[in-house]
């Protein structure tokens, strides 16, 4: 190549730099041939996310490699320079060294992977992916009721992960235990009520319990975590207004939603074929009868 540099004439100043152009164009051409032959495959999207992850940092890889090999004989004198700036480096760039740090300690610190739900900085959302200096989101609610995507995509620093608390909803243990609440008037069948309302719990989150049930087994064995009960357990409290069920049972942490539908739809269907036996409570109040009144009249 330094001859072809000598006979086009091109001074010894602009070897180097045009070398390192020829470079990048053919590692962005073999990284971009790579990709596509990847994405026109028929790997799933968490394989096809992870290989092209590992073509980018091969990329970066192969890239300072060869900028090392093209100045090897000016990183001595760049070395002392940096060293020299350090100090100010560090302060100026202080939040990018931290994020770069925060990257590192996701990658050996399993505080989460793509695909999990987390939330970070009170921002709740699916991890789609991880970048050097930040994490980037697929945000649920906010002006969206339930754990569903609102569209907004959220870029956040990896700096976050030494700084708050990092909430990961489907690392070890993929199910939240969730409750709903029934009021039911005084006078009804209480006991048939709690019947019907495990009946239906149990017939809707039997699939769930079994599997929380497995994985909590062998949360027990990695952490230092008593066994937990994964099936459905209905509780009921009198109060002044009427008799108040609580329903608690274990869902996917995805399924929150869809499976309160399905439990509300049973159990009102259910309730309906009592005929009154069990009448759900509520604030509505109601007038049985008028106070006495009394008008006098006074005349002048």
């Amino acid at each position: 190549m330094e001859k072809i540099f000598i006979e086009m004439n091109i001074p010894e100043f602009w070897h180097k730099p045009i070398l390192l152009g020829l470079w990048i164009i053919l590692l962005w051409l073999l990284s971009s041939f790579i990709k596509s032959r990847v994405r026109s495959g028929k790997l799933e999207n968490q394989s096809q996310y992870v290989v092209n992850k590992a073509i980018t940092f091969g990329t970066y890889l192969v890239f300072l490699l060869v900028v090392g090999m093209l100045y090897s004989s000016r990183l001595g004198g760049f070395t002392v320079a940096l060293g020299v700036a350090g100090a100010g480096i560090a302060f100026a760039l202080q939040e990018v060294i931290a994020s770069f740090a925060g990257w590192l300690a996701l990658l050996f610190g399993n505080f989460y992977n793509p695909g999990d739900r987390v939330q970070l900085g009170g921002i709740k959302g699916d991890v789609i992916d991880i970048g050097i200096l930040r994490t980037t989101l697929m945000e649920t609610g906010q002006w969206v009721d339930g754990d569903l995507y609102n569209g907004r995509i959220v870029r956040i620093a990896n700096s976050y992960v030494f700084k708050e608390p990092v909430f990961n909803y489907s690392s070890d243990f993929p199910f939240l235990w969730d409750e709903i609440k029934i009021p039911v008037r005084y006078g009804s069948d209480y006991e048939k009520a709690r019947k019907i309302f495990t009946e239906v719990v149990t017939e809707v989150t039997i699939a769930y319990s079994k599997e929380a049930e497995t994985t909590w087994a062998t949360m027990t064995k990695k952490y230092r975590v008593e066994k937990a009960t994964t099936e459905p357990i209905v509780t009921l409290v009198a109060n002044d207004n009427w008799i108040e069920f609580t329903i608690r049972y274990v869902v996917n942490y995805k399924k929150r939603r869809i499976t309160k539908d399905q439990l509300f739809t049973s159990l009102l269907n259910k309730i309906k074929q009592t005929e009154g036996k069990v009448q759900l409570g509520s604030a509505t109040f109601e007038l049985t009868a008028l106070p006495p009144l009394s008008i006098h009249v006074k005349q002048d």
